[in-house]
């Protein structure tokens, strides 16, 4: 009884992260950056947030997980992120997902997938194709995907901005 009720909590706790996540990556689209957004949260508190800013700052590392990752490791004083959670807006791209393994966060968690991204024009599918190689079963962290209503949100915004700059 208490795994399922320590599972329970821990699932609606990811969930509410996740909508915060997708909050973030909604705003980044108001505020001139893209579509996603990320935080990273250990022993059940939120560490740090992060969104896109590659366009903002020029640099096509600024993801919004690779943000979420180096804020969260300069509060917490800390090159390993070993205990915490990556929550994010989208399926993180290869770049985002070697980082988080660099960074050894213990789990992933995220609401829209690669495909959703490709429908707004983010699509890296062929980054992916590098990757299928390797099973899921060999990876050392967890990577789980919520299927929330809204998790498209982040690009229905970005798709309804006319002066949007596409990459």
């Amino acid at each position: 009884m208490t795994t399922y009720t320590q599972e329970a909590s821990t699932q609606e706790l990811e969930r509410a992260w996740l909508e915060e996540a997708i909050g973030l990556a909604t705003r980044s689209v108001a505020n001139g950056g893209g579509p996603f957004g990320a935080l990273i949260a250990k022993d059940g508190e939120i560490v740090a947030l992060g969104n896109n800013q590659v366009t903002a700052n020029l640099d096509p590392t600024a993801h919004a997980e690779v943000s979420a990752i180096r804020a969260a490791c300069q509060k917490l004083g800390t090159f390993s992120l070993e205990g915490c959670v990556l929550v994010t807006s989208c399926e993180p791209c290869p770049m985002c997902l070697s980082s988080a393994l660099w960074a050894r966060v213990d789990r992933i968690v995220f609401a829209a997938d690669r495909d959703d991204a490709a429908v707004a024009g983010f699509d890296d599918r062929k980054f992916y194709d590098l990757f299928e190689k390797c099973p899921e079963s060999a990876w050392p962290m967890k990577v789980v995907r919520l299927d929330l209503d809204n998790r498209t949100a982040p690009f229905d915004a970005w798709l309804a901005k006319a002066d949007r700059v596409d990459y």
